[in-house]
């Protein structure tokens, strides 16, 4: 009999779970992603448990009993989540009602991988038996992403990019007949949550090979359908100073030159070995930027939506020469439309609409071959604010992805001597530490805190902003951690005093 591996963690985590389970003699399964995971040696503290009873009063209770936070999910599919920690280790614990058994359960799952559950109600979580109807553990070892029925995508299209990033994250495959299915299906991710697509979409940015996932999300029929407006960009030839790449493609390799000038481990090629660096680069880029995700993953999707706006503005003059002409202007709104379209947060759009705005800044602040004076880089950081350092990694990864495999480097070390210049003379200018923001509640909207706290549109969003954004504006929180941390504080008080 096949066992889970668990680390100290999880026991930690479902050993109190399992006792309260069997004290009120529920039937229950550790299922989905936890299981998949636990069999591959991932470590995982996110727990996906089916239940035979009503989900939200059992959250609740259990909430109660962890000492431990309660958000409301669904409460159409009964869906409740429970967040908190036991001995320090955070957990996340997604409580589902069992419909039906758990055999019937695990058919109306995405993918094999995914079919699996483990009985928590008859015996010890140690001598549990793994329940696989679909071949899951075959498609484990085979590392392949199976659709369960053919009728997945129809059921719940987000699914089709949660292949993707299952892909992306595991490494895996997807097999061909469910490729099918996704192409066959693809149009019909424009019903599915846009939050939900969101996240999907970001989740995969965050993993690493993340031009390979868009390349992916392209051959599948999906990047279409999520950002039609990167349509036009197919087949707009560039300058000479570009490699064969047309507009489409430089900014896919956009995506992947972020990726390495930023990857924390080293990949042993002339980018890493050259790219310039910063104190805390790595702390700065892992930091949160909008809806709970990183700089870096927000960067790569800057990466890919750059010179969005340069098909709309392509001129060519008499001498043959092709210019692109406000196309940073022009796709800076078209990047804003796209965000908005998919519910980012006011951050989200806020920063990218800048990095894009100020992408060719860098090289543009100085006459060729020379470096740009202290005025100018001081003018610069004041300009860009919040995103002046991650403008000057897109701005190389733009140059990089120009160049394409013709780099040498000496291009490298000129393209590097530039950035690294305005990192220097940059080191000591408030704006780099302290970087000034225009809207005072930049930090939280009302999308992150109906996310967050699981609350629905109303007036107790207004005055969570109001309270927050006060906050911010005097200096009282600077991150986006403190300002939930407020904004959980005010909720309870408010609760309190109900």
């Amino acid at each position: 009999m096949e066992m889970i591996a668990l680390t100290s963690e999880n026991r930690s985590i479902l050993g109190p779970l399992e006792g309260l389970l069997a004290a009120d003699n529920v039937e229950a399964y550790l299922v989905g992603g936890f299981v998949r995971d636990a069999l591959l040696g991932r470590e995982t503290k996110d727990i996906d448990l089916a239940v035979k009873a009503d989900a939200h009063m059992l959250a609740r209770k259990f909430a109660d009993a962890l000492g431990a936070s309660f958000v409301s999910l669904d409460t159409e599919r009964d869906v409740a989540r429970i967040v908190g920690a036991i001995d320090g280790d955070e957990f996340v614990i997604d409580v589902a009602r069992l419909d039906g058994d758990a055999k019937s359960d695990m058919a109306r799952r995405d993918f094999t991988i995914n079919a699996m559950a483990v009985p928590l109600h008859k015996s010890s979580l140690t001598r549990s038996e793994i329940l696989d109807h679909h071949g899951a553990r075959k498609d484990l070892r085979e590392r392949t992403i199976r659709a369960v029925q053919e009728d997945v995508f129809r059921r719940d299209p987000v699914r089709m990019m949660r292949a993707v990033r299952l892909s992306a994250v595991l490494g895996f495959e997807i097999d061909a007949d469910t490729r099918d299915l996704i192409r066959q299906s693809s149009t019909s991710i424009v019903s599915s949550s846009p939050e939900r697509v969101r996240e999907e979409l970001l989740a995969t940015l965050a993993a690493r090979g993340a031009r390979d996932s868009i390349r992916l999300m392209d051959d599948l029929g999906l990047l279409s359908v999520l950002i039609p407006e990167i349509d036009a960009s197919r087949g707009v030839t560039q300058p000479k100073a570009h490699h064969y790449y047309d507009v489409f493609n430089h900014l896919v390799e956009a995506v992947g030159f972020v990726e390495v000038l930023l990857d924390s481990e080293p990949n042993g090629g002339i980018v890493h070995e050259m790219m310039p660096k910063f104190d805390g680069m790595t702390e700065y880029f892992s930091s949160y930027a909008t809806d709970m995700h990183s700089r870096l993953t927000l960067l790569k999707l800057t990466g890919l939506l750059h010179d969005i706006g340069k098909p709309a503005t392509k001129s060519i003059e008499q001498s043959g020469r092709v210019r692109f002409f406000e196309h940073s202007t022009v796709g800076e709104e078209m990047a804003k439309v796209v965000l908005r379209r998919m519910r980012f947060g006011r951050s989200g759009v806020s920063m990218t609409g800048a990095m894009i705005r100020h992408h060719l800044r860098p090289r543009q602040m100085a006459a060729r071959n020379e470096m740009p004076t202290n005025r100018a880089i001081h003018r610069y950081f004041r300009d860009v604010g919040n995103v002046a350092l991650d403008t000057l990694y897109l701005n190389m990864a733009d140059f990089l992805a120009a160049k394409g495999p013709d780099l040498t480097r000496d291009d490298m070390a000129r393209g590097s001597k530039v950035i690294s210049h305005i990192l220097k003379v940059g080191q000591n200018i408030e704006h780099v530490t302290k970087p000034r923001r225009s809207d005072p509640r930049v930090l939280l909207d009302g999308n992150d805190i109906m996310r967050e706290f699981g609350l629905s549109p109303g007036p107790k969003i207004g005055d969570v902003l109001s309270v927050v954004g006060e906050a911010e504006a005097t200096g009282k929180v600077n991150t986006i951690e403190e300002a939930v941390r407020l904004a959980t504080q005010y909720l309870e008080s408010e609760d309190g005093g109900a």
